[in-house]
Formats: structure tokens, C-alpha cells, sequence
């Protein structure tokens, strides 16, 4: 015996249907959610001939929210911030919401390429600029001219 979907007269309704109860509706194609619904702060990672640089947004925080770590080849980025106000005495809550916010982001270095004893790292302006430069052997050579004899 095999089980046969039945075609249905209103196909449009059912496709409506199938994507209402289906869909997160709160989450409108935002893709930068973790399965543990915090952020992760989104990076650019460009390339020059000297080095890579990296840089995270990540507005709101201060420089000492962030720890960056090299393990081997192993680069990874983190932060953890919770916001705590203190209460006072004549104070109370009808509601209150913590703040709390984590990530963390890794990067796999090649061991070969990058110089991993002069990564430098910096926070401005709401982006963590990490600077990781190329071993000298890694470097592009600009072309150079061969006499011809």
C-alpha cells in the first residue's frame, strides 16, 4: 500500500498554509542568528600583498568585551557582555530585561602563510580590526624582467 498526497482543488492556499506553520515568522531572512539566537557580528576578511585583515562590526562594545586567541592555527574571536543596572533601595520592577550577549568566531590560519607572532588587534569606531600579516616567503613578488640575450 503507498500513501498518495492528494491533489487538492485550492494549491495556492495550501502552499500559505504549509509556509505559515512552517516559517519563523519573527525571523524576516535574518541569517546571522546562532542556534542560540545571539548575534553574530558580521566580518570582512580582505587580502593585500603584505597581509589579511579582518574586521568585525560590532557596535556597542568596548574593547575589553572582546578576546581574541590563537590556539595552533586556530584563530577565534569572542565576546561575552551582560549589562547589569543596580537597583535601588525605592526602586521596583514591573518588568525588567537582562541584557546579555555572547559569540565567538574561528578561523582556521594557514600555518605556512601568515605570520602568527605579529597578529595585532584593535577596536574603533564599533569594529575590531585584526591585522595578520604574511611571512616573508608568502608574499607576491611584483614580476620582474628577464634580459633575453
Amino acid at each position: 500500500m503507498s500513501i498518495n498526497r492528494r491533489t487538492n482543488l485550492f494549491p495556492i492556499a495550501n502552499n500559505v498554509f504549509d509556509d505559515f506553520f512552517t516559517r519563523d515568522l519573527w525571523n524576516w531572512g535574518n541569517n546571522s542568528n546562532s542556534s542560540t539566537n545571539t548575534t553574530i557580528p558580521a566580518v570582512n576578511i580582505r587580502e593585500t600583498n603584505e597581509n589579511f585583515v579582518v574586521e568585525m562590526a560590532a557596535p556597542g562594545m568596548t574593547k575589553k568585551d572582546f578576546k581574541v586567541e590563537l590556539d595552533g592555527n586556530l584563530l577565534t574571536i569572542s565576546s561575552e557582555m551582560q549589562e547589569q543596572n543596580e537597583m535601588k533601595e525605592d526602586e521596583r520592577y514591573s518588568r525588567r530585561e537582562f541584557s546579555y550577549q555572547s559569540f565567538h568566531r574561528s578561523f582556521q590560519l594557514q600555518k605556512d602563510v601568515v605570520d602568527a607572532e605579529k597578529i595585532e588587534a584593535k577596536y574603533e569606531n564599533g569594529v575590531l580590526h585584526l591585522v595578520i600579516p604574511k611571512k616573508e616567503e608568502a608574499k607576491q613578488k611584483p614580476p620582474r624582467m628577464i634580459e633575453i640575450r
